[in-house]
């Protein structure tokens, strides 16, 4: 498997619209990396220290400018601990459960509420407790407890953020 990692030919594409997409050789593979499969695979996966070895120079060479937005558990704290602005969301499993069952529901997942609290519940405690990168918030992250705010009021904050954190970034830079 670690073999396979390094032979991986991936590559990552932003279109005129800003959309991003992720590629698997000549396939569009953006879905599918964020199917519940996919997500549970990666996390048994992240556990194997050879294979996120593999994976780290891929993930940090997707940065480049204008910047990057990442979404990950462990993208603040091991693949870019040097970013400018590293946001913590999190909210109550109740919630990301809840979030997680709607958006497998509207997919035409067959699933219950009970089978996705137990699964993201198994997956947590997988994450943090490996040994190599496990899940926790980066010592410098600003964190959001999203668990009682909207999409529209997460983004923001998160925008907010981000638009304080540039513009202290760009006018130390210009000193």
């Amino acid at each position: 498997m670690v073999t396979l990692a390094y032979a991986l030919n991936l590559r990552f594409e932003v279109n005129k619209e800003n959309s991003s997409h992720v590629f698997l050789d000549e396939d569009n593979i953006s879905d599918a990396i964020r199917s519940e499969q996919c997500g549970q695979d990666a996390s048994r996966i992240a556990a194997i220290p050879e294979i996120r070895k593999a994976l780290l120079g891929r993930q940090r060479a997707f940065a480049r400018l204008p910047g990057l937005v990442t979404d990950g558990r462990d993208m603040g704290t091991v693949v870019f601990p040097n970013a400018i602005l590293k946001i913590y969301l999190y909210a109550s499993l109740e919630e990301r459960a809840s979030r997680r069952y709607l958006q497998l529901k509207e997919k035409g997942n067959d699933v219950s509420l009970a089978q996705v609290v137990e699964e993201l519940a198994k997956r947590d405690e997988r994450d943090q407790a490996r040994a190599h990168s496990p899940l926790k918030p980066a010592s410098d992250a600003v964190q959001i407890d999203t668990t009682k705010l909207t999409i529209a009021q997460v983004f923001n904050n998160v925008l907010q953020l981000a638009k304080k954190r540039l513009f202290v970034q760009a006018d130390h830079n210009s000193n």
